[in-house]
């Protein structure tokens, strides 16, 4: 069985990501690579580390090139996949790495990114609880997928189980993220620069402001949440890659704290990527390098009367590009840990 991809954006970190991760799939082929202003270059003077498709020439981003495959999966800025998806054959399957059709709410889009909403599509999160069980249930036999933003896969992940259990309460959700740089996108700006970056943690997009807000309370709401009220704070850190998400919330009222920790256990027990630790050891984003993993930490902070969990994911993976493979794999009825690793880099 032959799978043909083609991919727009393939000389970004998203792009080189998804060709990395892709091609240890042992059914996929690429077909065309394309890009923007790389047009005409080889992959290998962008992507370096992408050895076997060093030589390949980046073509122009159009539907005419990227017809013809079976999957197509579009790691362009966000507000540029509609242009491209709405003109692509309803039985190709796009997978769409940007935030394009990742919310239902029309109002949200247009509150934090501006601009006409383009639609929702099936959301490429196979772990997300919903009222039906597993979202994995609505990828099965999708043609459009949408991949979550990679902040928000790691805050759902870890809050989830205690807001589908009921332990805690959703009204005062505070997360508190450590972020790599790679999740800024490759682009030359100061505050990007090395002599700029190592050594320092820089807040952005605080106080309400960043764009994944809205997606991390629909998920939450899709996990059985009302009333959501969310503090979120992403920093950057001087690591190429990488999310420690610390993510705080009220223990529920009437809550026994011995019914906690089982939570978690519960609702990933049989989940291949996403890992409970054993109580007291803490998670790192060094052993998700690489991997398609989340691991994590739940606690219970008795003076504060509240829960804490830590989850380490690789953005890239994790965040990005492993969820679109997973994500393509129930698509297209292949198992869904077909091409995907759970072993990390270390150290």
């Amino acid at each position: 069985m032959a799978i043909s991809v083609a991919l727009a954006g393939a000389s970004g970190y998203v792009g080189g990501e998804v060709l990395r991760v892709f091609s240890q799939h042992p059914h996929v082929e690429f077909g065309a690579l394309t890009a923007h202003s790389s047009v005409g270059d080889t992959l290998g003077q962008h992507q370096p580390h992408l050895v076997p498709l060093a030589a390949r020439v980046i073509t122009e981003t159009t539907v005419e090139n990227l017809a013809g495959h079976d999957v197509v999966v579009l790691a362009l800025p966000h507000g540029a996949s509609a242009r491209i998806a709405s003109q692509l054959p309803d039985d190709v399957l796009v997978i769409d790495c940007g935030a394009d059709y990742r919310l239902a709410d029309s109002g949200a889009w247009t509150a934090y990114y501006g601009g006409e909403h383009a639609g929702t599509w099936p959301y490429g999160l196979p772990e997300l609880i919903t009222a039906q069980g597993r979202q994995r249930a609505a990828l099965a036999g999708a043609t459009r997928i949408a991949v979550p933003g990679c902040n928000v896969t790691a805050v759902t992940l870890a809050l989830q189980p205690g807001v589908a259990s009921g332990v805690v309460n959703p009204a005062d959700v505070v997360a508190v993220l450590a972020n790599g740089y790679s999740g800024a996108g490759k682009k030359l700006d100061t505050p990007y620069l090395a002599s700029e970056a190592l050594g320092a943690a820089v807040p952005y997009a605080v106080g309400g402001l960043h764009r994944h807000i809205p997606e991390i309370i629909q998920n939450l709401e899709s996990a059985g949440a009302s009333g959501v009220r969310l503090s979120f704070t992403p920093t950057l850190v001087p690591m190429a890659r990488g999310i420690l998400a610390t993510v705080t919330a009220p223990i529920a009222e009437g809550v026994n704290v011995e019914a906690i920790r089982p939570a978690w256990e519960e609702a990933y027990a049989d989940e291949p990527f996403v890992h409970l630790l054993p109580e007291g050891q803490w998670p790192s984003t060094a052993s998700t390098l690489g991997a398609n993993t989340a691991l994590m930490q739940v606690a219970v902070d008795g003076k504060a009367g509240r829960v804490v969990v830590v989850c380490a994911i690789d953005n890239l993976v994790k965040g990005t590009a492993g969820a679109a493979l997973q994500s393509m794999n129930l698509a297209l009825g292949l198992p869904e840990t077909l091409g995907l690793t759970t072993v990390g880099v270390a150290p």
